[in-house]
């Protein structure tokens, strides 16, 4: 290693001496090169001085120097300081190898000495005749024999190079002593120029001198003004200051005014929404309860539904076992009995039909008679403008419509008419305890109702309903007249008088109603209008025998008919509407019936009006006609008071007393109510009670109100003729009804009455009452002053059917002689266990003394005393009482009742006893009881571990729990812990919470435990405990806080420090060693630590990582490099893209001058749909662009530039941790890590401002990366920089020093930038070699750095061959004959190629060199790769393309011919492919061989040399085979035989185990020709077989035949014979015969051996 680094060195230095000149042209020798820098120096330097000498005579003229002077005198300059460096290194290089010189004697002088001593113990071992040891010691004398020849070899090279060193020296020192004159000429200009730098500081000093003198007249004149506007500002703002204080004290008197009445509105305001909140809470849980019972009623419905089909069930299966006990086909039975189920209901159905169908015939008959009757009324026919349109025919409808009339019954039904055939209004069913209630547009009315019947039978499903016969049914003629229809009617009923018998039984003659009903009387209570209701009616023969019944008409109901009506009167009338009539019967007659019989009779009622109805059910007996009676009746209200007086009796004045009552409404009908005075108008508005209400309403329940009030008033509105019951059934079902009816009086209820009066009604005064319901209505008695008193009420009702209510109060108040007049005693706020007074003062207006009695409430002893407790007060005069008040901390716990543990506010109760005096005095005692509590948050505070060189901050805070403001201060603290901020003392307001910072220090390593005590000003103390372990580091910085100076964005700032280890002893008696707490000392010894930066911080430290040993210390260099941050450049490329989105979508969008006005709303409609649209669109695109965005892409570098340039500065503070570990890094094992303890840690704190750059990029939109792209390896690409000044000062740029053997190149260099002035820097890019190139040029100002970065790719010409190895071999050819083969060329790189081909045989650089002929040098020597050529002159090889371009990624192909005109087995040469004309970048050996016939045999050693010689001797004489032909056939030693040589090689490293044997090929082929010849094929043959295979040889195979084209291998194997011998090489020949177009003879030796190494 010392050899080769002494033999280098000088090569590399004279190669880094710079040339002066622009030409460079390249010198072979060395010492030349050195020498030419010295003479381009020297000549420049003569030059340098007549260029001094005419820069002093143009001096006087001009006093200026030109540019080109100024360049040549830094260029030398730059000459003489690189030859002083290459002095001082090769100065250096001279010492070294001296030094090595001196090593190498000394290596040899301890060889020699070695050699000596191994010498001496060679004789004395030959003496000793120790074999071994002198066999070593000869070994070991030979070694350093060579060691010794290495050694003076080495000497010699190191003298040499010496010698070398020194002369290129004196050569240096000549040039040295050439550039002396040169180099005193530079001293005096830089002397020169230095004085003229002086005396321009001088003279700018003394102009900076005069401008100071001015400056600081003007800086006192200032001063004196601005010290006589203080003083008139000072008057001026003590004058303000005074009336402020005299403002301010008449705003305090204001202010407590406004004050105290905004608390009073307060105060009513939190008692109104305290009602407010508790009447909510009255209507959630009414609203609760409603909802419960709803619960229950639907699970009371669930079950009887579950118990009616378990009933079912039992049923079915009890007549199932019933039927297969008596042994019958139970199947059968039950699709029977639903079969005649079906037919039932098939029937019912047509029945259905055949009554609509009646009920529609009945409808065009009426219809017909009330068209009749008003043609007959109106008068004659008048115009056609007269008649009603059908415009004014559906208003008329629509009108009858809101006023609640049947537009059938107003439009048809004729005067009298008393059936009316209104619109049915389907409704959910309902259930009730009498009827049940079904759906009009089911026709089927046999539904499973939950109503039980009161007596089974028609209910049961093996019922088998009567089947009337046809002659019964009522025949009515489609087209009958009205006078048929009453001749039809009249027969009937003489037919069915003869029916009637009289029934004698043992003599006597029944008299009476044949059949009792049960029950008498059937009635429809509260029907609605629509529903379907159904009754059964049970029918008893009581009668004395056998008897009959039927039912003769149905049911005729009238109108408020009178009690004495008829049956036949009704019976005419049912007559008259039968197919009108509301109600039907459904009865079918069971035949005869014994006496005591009975049969149920079903009645349906379905209502078509809202009137009472009565009348009679006609029945035929045998004995004769009997009727029920019906009735019909709406729902109507029936309401009534308990209790119409309410007595009070006799109270004192001040008491409060109560009575309730209840309203009754026993009717099915609700209605709304108003209870008041009896002075009072019952007939108010509506409107105006919505707009009082409203007022108090709050504006969150204003809504709920309205909503409540519009629904009555909408009842209200909702026609006279119509009843309230008729909408409430059609909008809602009872109990929801009944619901907003609680809520609704709920509502009502809030609004007190007007009229203040000592007999004052409760919470309710107006609602609604419901059917079936009640409401208590509370009174209330408050007597104000003594005597009696009255006051009347009436109860109006919005439905006018219902009269209005009286009722009447009284009462009598009774006065009190003793009295209060501050009844509330306020004590503001008060502190726990402390003492508050207060004096209440006791009137009396009796004209005798009367004892008192002071009394506090049991709970309130402990905390209230009043004192005396007992006392007489004179006749009409006052007493004063004394109030204490000491709350203790149970006051909560004892007076709970009194005191609200929320508020705090406690209102207790006093009394005041007067004897002979029923009712006692009562005064409140107000106060809001607070603590005096200061809460420390937490109170227990761990610091942790450390270091004495820092302190630790934490938070603590304390929290006034009291409602009072406090003074607090910690007292007592300890030397190592601060407080802020006000060193821990203050003022916290009532319920604030105040941060405090708590700053611990410590001095020494040690455990701290300690208390801090915070006192308030009622001296109560609160502790809070700390603790925390004190460290001492091993090591120290020398600075644990840096300050950067401003920095520019991009620039770097660099700050040094020092880590230092002071641990040089473990004797803690002297001074502090380093510890943890109470620990054991860290030991004395390398110290390593390790800087943890924090993440995407600006801050780089350097090292970062270090050992420092005792007593040293290491330097550490802190970068500073302010960035902008990834992820804004992120956010600001993206609003860039989205603005662009907008600004193309702005402009896709035409203008269009004149549009309608709804085309034009609708196109902005559209335009907002898009624009939505896109930005929806662009928003969802950079969340998906956001991860692809890259430091490199344009838009990445464009938004940096911009913020760049809108940057206005920040400032950042970091704190580095510095974690410590003892022991060495390089100790560590592998990358196993130090064992850093967390707890010695340092920190260095960093602050980092950071301002805008004062140089910015202006072109390419900014960016400070310039990419040349790909350039070719040669060529030089160009790119221009603009820079602008931005700061409002002219800057001085330097540049720094790009890399002189790199490539790139600042063409342009600027000195001077002017303030907003932009620059253009030129900058050139010329790689030498295919890679990327990177470097950065920094333009440095004294206000900051600009950092470009450079880069380009150098693009190689990239070119892949298709050949494999680089050798095409052509094969074997006929002479005169040609070949082609193909190949291909794919350029691989992104820049086309220009090519060209060219072959060695045709360079013009071969006849240059002057060589020995090839076959004078040996087989290894040879590297001439042009073989045998034509004799022609023609080249043996040609290519296809020669030259061309191939595009980036392209392939060429390209055809290589092989034409011989001869035969030789070396034909060859060497293509080169050149790209540019200059760089060879592929190069393909071309191999052939050529044959006069056409077989060939290959293999074997060679024999000959690859080359011709001067005279081609054939192998036969064509002249002699032709002129003189031989009738023999020649002999076998006649004819030629062309030798072979096999050479085998049996390997054998163990005679033990059997080798394998040894191997050679020999191929034979036939060359495919275009001549005509008689053989195709070519036959082989290998003669003395049996004797090779005795030799040992096997030859597979011996003879064959080869097809052309085609070749043929023959092996050849050798394994020693038993009686080979190993020392005698073994050499046999055999005779290998061709047989083609000519037949040619081999004679091939096989030499084989025996080989022990391999």
């Amino acid at each position: 290693m010392e050899e080769g680094a002494g033999l280098f060195p000088e090569v590399e230095l004279l190669e880094g001496v710079p040339q002066v000149d622009d030409e460079r042209d390249e010198l072979e020798d060395p010492e030349f090169e050195v020498e030419s820098p010295h003479q381009e120096a020297e000549s420049h330097a003569g030059s340098g001085g007549c260029a001094e000498k005419q820069q002093k005579a143009d001096a006087e003229r001009r006093k200026k120097v030109t540019v080109q002077d100024r360049i040549r005198a830094s260029e030398l300059r730059k000459d003489l300081s690189r030859l002083d460096k290459l002095h001082r290194d090769k100065d250096l290089f001279i010492q070294k190898t001296r030094g090595e010189l001196r090593a190498c004697r000394q290596r040899m002088d301890l060889i020699t000495r070695q050699q000596e001593g191994v010498a001496a113990e060679l004789a004395t071992e030959k003496e000793a005749n120790h074999t071994a040891a002198v066999g070593r010691l000869q070994a070991m004398s030979r070694c350093l024999c060579t060691e010794l020849e290495n050694e003076r070899d080495l000497q010699a090279k190191i003298r040499a190079v010496l010698r070398e060193s020194e002369s290129t020296m004196w050569h240096i020192g000549i040039q040295e002593g050439k550039l002396e004159v040169l180099q005193k000429s530079a001293r005096e200009e830089q002397e020169a120029a230095g004085r003229c730098l002086q005396m321009q500081a001088a003279k700018q000093l003394s102009q900076e001198k005069a401008a100071w003198g001015k400056a600081e007249r003007n800086r006192l004149l200032r001063v004196r003004k601005s010290t006589h506007l203080q003083k008139e500002h000072g008057l001026r703002h003590q004058k303000l200051v005074e009336d402020a204080r005299r403002n301010h004290r008449v705003a305090v008197k204001f202010l407590k005014a406004s004050l105290g009445r905004i608390q009073e509105q307060e105060r009513e305001q939190e008692l109104e929404n305290r009602k407010q909140l508790r009447r909510r809470m009255d209507a959630v849980l009414a609203l609760k309860n409603s909802i419960t019972a709803n619960r229950e009623t639907l699970r009371k419905f669930r079950a009887w539904g579950q118990a009616r089909a378990e009933l079912a069930e039992k049923k079915v299966k009890a007549e199932k076992q019933e039927i297969l006990a008596q042994g019958g086909d139970a199947f059968r039975h039950l699709s029977h009995q639903r079969r005649l189920q079906e037919l039932d209901a098939q029937k019912r159905a047509f029945e259905e039909e055949q009554k609509l169908r009646k009920q529609e015939i009945v409808s065009r008959i009426l219809q017909e008679e009330a068209e009749e009757s008003r043609r007959k009324r109106l008068p004659p026919p008048a115009s056609a403008t007269d008649r009603p349109t059908l415009r004014d025919k559906t208003w008329g409808y629509l009108a009858d419509l809101s006023e609640g009339k049947t537009p059938a019954a107003a439009s048809v039904s004729p005067p009298g008419q008393e059936s009316s055939n209104g619109p049915f209004v389907g409704l959910t069913p309902a259930v009730s305890m009498e009827s049940t209630q079904g759906d009009t547009g089911n026709a089927n009315w046999d539904d499973q109702t939950l109503a039980e019947p009161e007596i089974s039978g028609l209910w049961n499903k093996d019922y088998k309903s009567h089947q009337v016969p046809k002659e019964d049914v009522d025949r009515k003629p489609v087209h009958g007249t009205k006078m048929d229809k009453d001749i039809l009617g009249r027969a009937m009923e003489r037919l069915r008088s003869g029916v009637i018998h009289k029934q004698v039984v043992s003599g006597r003659e029944f008299k009476g109603c044949p059949f009792n009903c049960k029950p008498k009387l059937v009635h429809f209570k509260d029907f609605d209008v629509g529903k379907v209701y159904r009754k059964k009616m049970t029918l008893i023969n009581a009668t004395y025998t056998i008897n009959y019944c039927k039912l003769e008409v149905s049911p005729g109901l009238a109108g408020g008919s009178p009690s004495g009506a008829t049956n036949r009167d009704c019976s005419r009338r049912s007559n008259r509407g039968r197919a009108v009539c509301p109600c039907a019967c459904s009865f079918d007659p069971p035949g005869p019936m014994s006496a005591g019989m009975s049969c149920e009779v079903l009645v349906t009622f379905k209502p078509m009006i809202e009137k009472d109805l009565e009348g009679n059910i006609s029945f035929l007996a045998q004995t004769g006609r009997f009727s029920v009676p019906l009735k019909c009746s709406t729902k109507q209200c029936s309401l009534s008071l308990d209790k119409e007086l309410i007595d009070f009796g006799s109270y004192v004045v001040g008491e409060t007393t109560s009575r309730v009552i209840t309203l009754t409404n026993t009717g099915g009908l609700g209605t709304e109510f108003r209870i008041q005075a009896a002075s009072q108008s019952c007939e108010t508005d509506f409107t105006q009670l919505v707009t009082r209400m409203s007022s108090v309403f709050m504006s969150d329940d204003r809504g709920a109100y309205e909503k409540g009030v519009s629904s009555v008033s909408e009842h209200q509105i909702d026609g006279n003729d119509s009843s309230l019951g008729d909408v409430r059934s059609q909008k809602e079902p009872d109990e929801v009804h009944t619901a907003e009816s609680d809520e609704m009086t709920t509502i009502l209820a809030i609004f007190p009455n007007e009229e203040q009066s000592e007999i004052l009604l409760g919470e309710i005064t107006e609602g609604e009452i419901g059917p079936f319901s009640s409401i208590k209505v509370p009174i209330v008695f408050s007597p104000v002053s003594p005597g009696a008193v009255q006051r009347r009420f009436r109860i109006t009702f919005k439905n006018p059917q219902c009269p209005t209510l009286h009722f009447r109060v009284i009462g009598v108040a009774i006065d009190v002689p003793v009295w209060v007049p501050k009844p509330n005693v306020d004590l503001k706020i008060c502190m726990y266990d402390r003492l508050y007074q207060d004096t209440i003062l006791v009137h009396t207006r009796s004209k005798a003394a009367l004892r008192l009695k002071f009394e506090v409430c049991k709970e309130l002893r402990g905390h209230i005393e009043l004192l005396p407790e007992m006392g007489y007060i004179q006749a009409q005069s006052s007493y004063s009482v004394q109030l204490k008040f000491l709350p203790r901390h149970s006051l909560p716990k004892d007076a709970d009742k009194y005191f609200d543990t929320e508020s705090r506010v406690l209102d207790a109760p006093m009394t005041i006893r007067v004897a002979d005096q029923v009712k006692p005095v009562e005064f409140t005692v107000h106060a809001v009881v607070t603590t005096s509590d200061l809460e420390l948050s937490p109170l227990e505070v761990d610091f942790g571990y450390c270091t004495i060189y820092e302190a630790i901050r934490t938070s603590v805070s304390i929290c006034n729990l009291s409602l009072l403001p406090q003074e607090f201060g910690f007292v007592g603290l300890p030397k190592f812990v601060d407080i802020q901020p006000n060193d821990g003392f203050g003022t916290i307001l009532p319920l604030e919470t105040v941060d405090l910072d708590l700053i611990f220090q410590p001095t020494k390593a040690k455990e701290y435990s300690f208390e801090l005590v915070c006192k308030s000003e009622i001296n109560r103390c609160f502790k809070m405990t700390c603790r925390a372990v004190g460290v001492h580091p091993p090591l120290e910085l020398s600075h644990y806080q840096v300050k950067f100076a401003a920095t520019s964005l991009y620039d770097t700032s660099v700050a040094t420090l020092y880590v230092i280890n002071s641990h040089l002893s473990m004797n803690s008696l002297t001074h502090s060693v380093p510890r943890i707490g109470s620990e054991d000392t860290c030991p004395v010894g390398p110290t390593s630590f390790e800087f943890l930066l924090p993440p995407d911080s600006p801050i780089t430290i350097s090292p970062s990582v270090g050992t420092v040993l005792p007593g040293k210390r290491c330097l550490v260099q802190v970068a500073f490099r302010p960035a902008l941050p990834l992820e804004q450049i992120r956010q600001q490329a993206f609003q860039a893209q989205t603005k662009d989105g907008e600004v193309k979508l702005a402009r896709r969008e035409p203008a269009t001058p004149r549009r309608d006005p709804r085309r034009l709303s609708l196109s902005l409609l559209r335009l907002h749909s898009r624009e939505r649209h896109y930005r929806s669109s662009t928003s969802h695109a950079p969340r998906q662009q956001k991860l692809e965005l890259k430091i490199s892409s344009e838009e990445y570098q464009v938004a940096q530039a911009a913020l760049t340039r809108s940057f206005q500065g920040k400032f950042d503070k970091f704190v580095v941790p510095c974690v410590i570990a003892s022991g060495d890094i390089e100790d560590r094992k592998g990358t196993e890590p130090l064992s850093f303890s967390p707890h010695n840690t340092l920190y260095l704190e960093l602050w980092c401002p950071t301002v805008a750059p004062s140089i910015v990029v202006t072109s390419d939109k900014g960016k400070t990366i310039s990419n040349f792209g790909d350039v070719a390896v040669g060529h030089r690409g160009i790119k221009k920089v603009s820079i602008q000044n931005i700061s409002s000062e002219d800057l001085s740029v330097d540049f720094s020093v790009l890399n002189p053997n790199g490539p790139f190149v600042l063409l342009n260099p600027i000195s001077k930038l002017p303030a907003g002035e932009t620059q253009v820097l030129v900058l050139s890019f010329s790689p030498h070699e295919s890679t990327l190139a990177q470097e950065t040029l920094d333009i440095i100002t004294k206000r900051g750095t600009l950092s470009l970065t450079l880069l380009g790719t150098g693009v190689a010409s990239m070119i892949t061959c298709s050949i494999a190895g680089d050798v095409l071999n052509m094969g074997y050819v006929i002479a005169r004959e040609s070949v082609s083969s193909s190949f291909k060329l794919q350029n691989k790189s992104t820049l086309p190629i220009k090519f060209s081909m060219r072959l060695d045989s045709l360079s013009s650089t071969k006849r240059d060199h002057q060589q020995l002929p090839q076959f004078l040098v040996s087989r290894d020597q040879r590297a001439e790769v042009v073989g045998t050529q034509n004799l022609n002159g023609q080249s043996v090889f040609s290519v296809v393309p020669v030259e061309g371009v191939l595009d980036p990624g392209a392939a060429q192909d390209f055809t290589v011919t092989f034409s011989p005109d001869h035969e030789s087995l070396y034909f060859s040469d060497r293509l080169q492919v050149l790209l540019f004309e200059k760089r060879v970048s592929q190069q393909i050996l071309l191999k052939g061989a050529a044959r006069e016939h056409m077989m060939f045999i290959e293999g074997g050693d060679p024999l000959d040399v690859p080359v011709e010689s001067l005279t081609m001797i054939p192998a036969s004489d064509p002249e002699h085979r032709e002129g003189d032909p031989q009738p023999d056939p020649p002999s076998p030693e006649a004819e030629e035989l062309k030798p072979i040589l096999v050479t085998l090689d049996y390997v054998q490293l163990d005679t033990d185990t059997p080798a394998p044997p040894a191997t050679r090929e020999l191929q034979v082929g036939c060359i495919r020709t275009t001549q005509l010849s008689p053989k195709k094929t070519v036959e082989f043959s290998l003669d003395s077989i049996t004797f090779l295979q005795h030799k040992g040889f096997t030859i597979e195979p011996s003879k064959g035949s080869v097809e052309r084209g085609q070749t043929k291998t023959i092996s050849i194997s050798w394994v020693p014979p038993t009686d080979f011998d190993p020392d005698h090489p073994l050499m046999v020949s055999a005779l290998l015969q061709l047989r083609g177009d000519v037949k040619e003879t081999y004679k091939v030796f096989f030499v084989a051996q025996v080989l022990t190494v391999p």
